[in-house]
């Protein structure tokens, strides 16, 4: 059997060239999309993801702000920024960046802001509407596993999909995402977690199987049914001493010996990882479509 290799970067590149078309459209109507991100603290990896996605922002035509706070910012003063900019005219996308410092209250923070402005899909409006099947901001992760699926031809309707992972970020609104009787879901779909009994003979039954717990390596090819679907989500360092940055970056798959029986598989990086930042850059444009109430 051959794999074939899922390339999330190609993809991503694809709907950002789609995106700078409607991005034009919305230019030529006197609207900038924009986007602002709130970064708290100097985390290097939260620098560098935010840095990332205003870089992206930059290439399609989108007006992209990086607010940066002190570790220290208090509750109130941090609440103060995202009223801020929900009361911005010209901002179409807020997302503030985790993980925050610990004193800080971040589902406080998710409720503060607007959910016409929640590119993230992390307000429980729009993660409540997602669950119930209507139109939202949908939490950008799964809404890219999605699209990767649809532009792959890989149909999980009246498929068996199981989902290895409960994160409010990733295993449970790709769930709700999967079970709507719509184009492109339709799916049965289980979901693994920390507390499943016989978790490999779960996961051996799936026509595609996502892992998203952040476990390195922790789907091993005997969980994996031949020819299934692959969709590997997990970014964790290992390492690596024949590196020079002494790690390396590997999924939640035994790559290698899981693409021996699979049909479809996602690599780790350039899988699945290119298609977050891309899903929020097609939430912020949808969001200032809905601002002139343009259709996509």
């Amino acid at each position: 059997m051959e794999t074939v290799l899922i390339d999330g970067k190609k993809i991503s590149d694809e709907i950002k060239d789609e995106l700078k078309i409607r991005v034009e459209r919305l230019r030529g109507a006197g609207v900038v999309p924009g986007l602002a991100a709130v970064l708290v603290g100097d985390n290097p990896a939260s620098i560098t993801y935010v840095n990332s996605k205003a870089k992206a922002c930059e290439k399609i035509g989108i007006y992209s702000e990086v607010i940066k706070k002190p570790k220290e910012i208090s509750q109130k003063e941090l609440t103060a920024v995202v009223r801020d900019l929900n009361e911005r005219h010209e901002i179409d996308g807020i997302l503030v960046q985790s993980p925050l410092p610990s004193h800080l209250d971040e589902h406080a923070v998710t409720l503060l802001i607007e959910p016409g402005k929640d590119v993230d899909g992390f307000h429980p409006y729009n993660v409540g509407l997602t669950l119930i099947g209507k139109p939202s901001f949908r939490s950008c992760t799964p809404y890219g596993i999605i699209e990767l699926m649809r532009r792959y031809n890989i149909d999980p309707s009246g498929k068996e999909v199981v989902i290895v992972g409960r994160s409010n970020i990733v295993g449970k609104p790709l769930m709700a995402m999967l079970i709507q009787k719509q184009k492109g879901a339709n799916a049965t779909v289980t979901v693994c977690h920390s507390g499943t009994k016989n978790i490999a003979e779960i996961c051996h039954r799936a026509d595609i199987l996502i892992a998203a717990m952040g476990s390195p390596a922790f789907i091993k090819s005997d969980m994996v049914k031949d020819g299934a679907v692959v969709i590997d989500v997990g970014i964790n360092r290992v390492e690596d001493t024949g590196s020079s940055k002494g790690y390396k970056l590997v999924g939640d798959v035994d790559f290698e010996e899981c693409r021996k029986k699979t049909s479809f598989i996602t690599p780790v990086p350039g899988g699945v990882g290119p298609m977050t930042i891309a899903m929020l850059l097609s939430n912020t444009v949808l969001s200032a479509e809905n601002r002139l109430k343009i259709q996509p």
